[in-house]
């Protein structure tokens, strides 16, 4: 969201112009994609990590503005809750080392926010759902003090008119109500951003979209919510809920937060026309800027309302246009969570950019054998059931899809994903060892879920549930703290 949102009412006037520069706004687009030049230039990778200030006692520690006062860092900014922090990282070339390039952006990230949040009396976690959390954790007084999220939460709930409604089937199903969107800050994420050309997005986006089940399947880090066991990606469910302006879930309309509708066909103007059409505006601000003068002059507009819209709808998989560098298309994948460790967030990462190049070439192929009715239906396996899910897959592009188990799935396509990576001129070193750790993750079945739901189990034997919960979340740390893998925390379950 490029605008500075400092309004937190609008009138129907308000709504009315928006509405109207959206429409211009999705012309201005079609114009530039009908540019040969526009969008040229290296394919490149980004990331957004997502972060969770904690106290002494792994409890939330709502002091987002206080630590970010306290750096200079400009990567770092605050999210909706006051214990959430966001690190903004810089993009580098797709060729070469992208991952050792993005480890260090992390690694120097996070030096700077623990520093920082050391200051404050506080630490730093990634992981999906913090397990210390408590409902009281999650109320009004938790969003962060910004316009911008007091619009957005108001927004939503006018066109709601009742409280957000959390239900997730899970284990020990959990029911529970709250007047506000700060459950959304429950979760937190690594975003990954893959530049290309426009040309290739159609494919490759839709590669994406296959891709994301089975990498997610081994990616689960976030099995509890408020003390309860539920999936092993429970921020699937969750973030869905939390900010679904929907009344009843059940109603046709598309919630905001979808794995989206069907298999792209020519370019990345459908996923913004779609968004447009489905989903009212919620913050209806509006630029100085006329787009489609701006593209008359041989401009590049910069699509202010139409990048604030898209970014109020929340797509798993989600397209970005930036106005930088003569103006290009992103592709942000949102579906992993944060942690456990930087190994392996960078190994989920290198897995599913790996696998959507991969696909990418013969994207047209494996879609007609995958209905997108099945592609979206195997992501909410993979988050419900992690590495015990079982996937639909073709055996070969073109082909119909049959019944595979997550882990031998994920098995398959990881020398798919090392031909993709390695194509695109990403160096062997690089990528080996990432894609390593999927291999030994999926063999042992020790996701960072996994590992949380053993090692919660072997200290229940001993305590009550909060101080379990308490107790993993403390080994959790630790062993995140030395950098190793979490297939390799067998030990720290006992």
């Amino acid at each position: 969201m490029g605008l500075a949102i400092d309004r937190e009412h609008f009138g129907e006037d308000d709504f009315q112009r928006f509405a109207e520069r959206l429409e211009a706004s999705l012309v201005a687009l079609r114009g530039l994609l009908d540019r040969p030049s526009f969008g040229g230039g290296p394919a490149s990778l980004g990331a957004e990590l997502e972060l969770f200030l904690i106290d002494a006692r792994g409890r939330p520690l709502p002091r987002n503005d206080a630590v970010l006062a306290e750096t200079v860092d400009p990567r770092v900014t605050v999210e909706l809750d006051r214990f959430n922090l966001e690190c903004n990282l810089r993009p580098a070339p797709l060729a070469g080392r992208p991952f050792d390039a993005l480890a260090r952006e992390i690694h120097d990230a996070l030096g700077e926010v623990r520093r920082a949040a050391h200051r404050q009396g506080g630490r730093i976690a990634m992981i999906g759902i913090l397990p210390t959390l408590r409902a009281e954790d999650l109320q009004s007084a938790s969003m962060s003090d910004m316009p911008r999220y007091r619009a957005l939460s108001a927004a939503l709930q006018r066109l709601r008119l009742e409280p957000f409604r959390v239900r997730i089937h899970g284990e020990e199903p959990l029911e529970i109500c709250c007047d506000d969107v700060t459950f959304e800050g429950a979760n937190t994420s690594l975003q990954v951003h893959l530049r290309l050309e426009p040309g290739a997005f159609a494919r490759t986006y839709n590669a994406v979209q296959m891709a994301t089940a089975p990498v997610l399947a081994a990616a689960g880090n976030s099995p509890t919510f408020l003390g309860h066991r539920l999936w092993e990606e429970t921020r699937v469910a969750l973030f869905k809920q939390a900010v679904d302006e929907r009344a009843d879930p059940r109603a046709r309309r598309q919630a905001r937060v979808s794995f989206g509708t069907r298999w792209v066909e020519q370019d990345a103007w459908e996923l913004f026309a779609e968004n447009v059409t489905m989903h009212e505006p919620l913050l209806p601000l509006l630029d100085d800027e006329d787009p489609l003068a701006c593209l008359r002059a041989g401009g590049v507009p910069r699509l202010e309302e139409l990048r604030l819209h898209q970014g109020t709808v929340w797509r798993w998989n989600r397209a970005i246009y930036d106005e930088a560098e003569g103006g290009h298309l992103r592709i942000e994948m949102r579906a992993l969570p944060a942690g456990p460790s930087v190994p392996d967030m960078l190994a989920n990462a290198a897995f599913l950019i790996g696998l959507a190049l991969g696909l990418a070439p013969d994207a047209d192929a494996w879609t007609r054998g995958l209905p997108f009715e099945a592609a979206h239906h195997d992501f909410y396996r993979a988050a419900q059931h992690g590495l015990d899910a079982e996937l639909t897959w073709p055996p070969e592009p073109g082909a119909a899809p049959v019944a595979v188990p997550a882990r031998k799935l994920v098995l398959r396509l990881l020398p798919l994903a090392r031909q993709g990576l390695l194509e695109a001129g990403v160096e062997p070193d690089d990528v080996e060892p990432l894609l390593e750790i999927l291999a030994a993750r999926a063999e042992s079945g020790l996701t960072g879920a996994a590992w949380q739901r053993r090692t919660l189990a072997t200290l229940e034997t001993r305590m009550d549930r909060d101080q379990a919960l308490a107790g993993m979340f403390e080994r959790y740390l630790a062993v995140a703290a030395s950098g190793e893998p979490v297939h390799r925390w067998a030990e720290g379950a006992g």
